[in-house]
């Protein structure tokens, strides 16, 4: 396997959230309250400033994508901005939203997460077509990683701070159940933070902390891990024309001088070709009045 590239070397507070939509790679720098682009057939770059904290972005089928910032979800087009959908939690909580995906049906998947990292009050929501929002899982400091398998029966949600993976089964109108444990991390000063699954069932997670991501079998085993020249790795996702490509954003956040002589390239994006491709990129199904 070849070494990850950096692509973008944009120096991201906190990147996050990258999906794979139009030709291009969309992702947000959390605290940098910016969304960016990059289209890699021709190197070019878009960025957008956001209202507030922006935590992912999703693609909406009817067109622009639902993004989740501090104060809420909205509707998000680079022609027009940001416009306001709905609250997601109380505000006197202080969480705000954290990582999220798509599955086939069209349904949003994310995570809310206390801003200052201490509080448990995080928790798992699904995004209803109606706009609705049932709410999954709870008690959690910093969610991430919600990923689906190909076979759309298993859900994945990671506890960051707890260092593990759990996993669920689907039912056929968006339950979860059967809570079970699927990995939890052993590496020490690392974190497991964005998933997402390949087309073969495999979860590819970033590590926070630790200087990569690493592969893992839907049995829950280890079997490959990469290394990027960059700390904190916050979340990969597949693009290009075949899906082959795995895109990594990095973050700067929480790093000391010396470590960002050491080096500099956090809180860029990264490229590495693969040999198994991912899954599409699903758009949300929501009705805006």
């Amino acid at each position: 396997m070849t070494a990850p590239t950096c692509v973008w070397d944009l120096k991201a507070t906190l990147g996050e959230g990258p999906i794979w939509h139009g030709d291009a790679v969309w992702f947000v720098d959390i605290k940098g309250h910016r969304v960016h682009r990059y289209a890699p057939a021709t190197g070019e770059t878009s960025s957008w400033d956001a209202p507030d904290q922006v935590t992912f972005v999703a693609p909406r089928v009817g067109g622009g994508f639902v993004a989740g910032l501090k104060s809420g979800l909205h509707h998000f087009t680079p022609e027009m901005g940001f416009t306001f959908i709905s609250e997601i939690e109380d505000a006197g909580l202080d969480n705000r939203p954290n990582d999220s995906t798509v599955d086939a049906l069209g349904r949003l998947w994310f995570g809310t997460m206390h801003d200052g990292e201490e509080a448990d009050s995080g928790a798992l929501y699904r995004l209803e077509a109606d706009g609705s929002l049932t709410l999954h899982d709870a008690g959690i400091c910093i969610t991430n990683g919600p990923a689906v398998s190909p076979d759309g029966k298993t859900f994945y949600h990671t506890d960051t701070l707890g260092k593990v993976i759990w996993a669920f089964d689907i039912g056929a109108e968006g339950s979860l159940s059967n809570k079970r444990e699927f990995f939890r991390l052993a590496i020490e000063d690392a974190w497991p933070d964005g998933s997402v699954v390949d087309a073969e069932g495999f979860v590819w997670t970033a590590l926070w902390g630790g200087r990569g991501a690493i592969r893992i079998s839907p049995e829950g085993q280890i079997v490959q891990r990469v290394e990027l020249p960059a700390i904190n790795v916050t979340k990969p996702c597949f693009g290009g024309p075949d899906l082959k490509t795995l895109y990594f954003t990095t973050a700067r956040k929480g790093l000391s001088d010396e470590q960002l002589a050491a080096a500099p390239l956090c809180g860029g994006l990264f490229a590495l070709p693969v040999d198994v491709a991912g899954q599409p990129q699903y758009e949300v199904r929501l009705d805006l009045r």
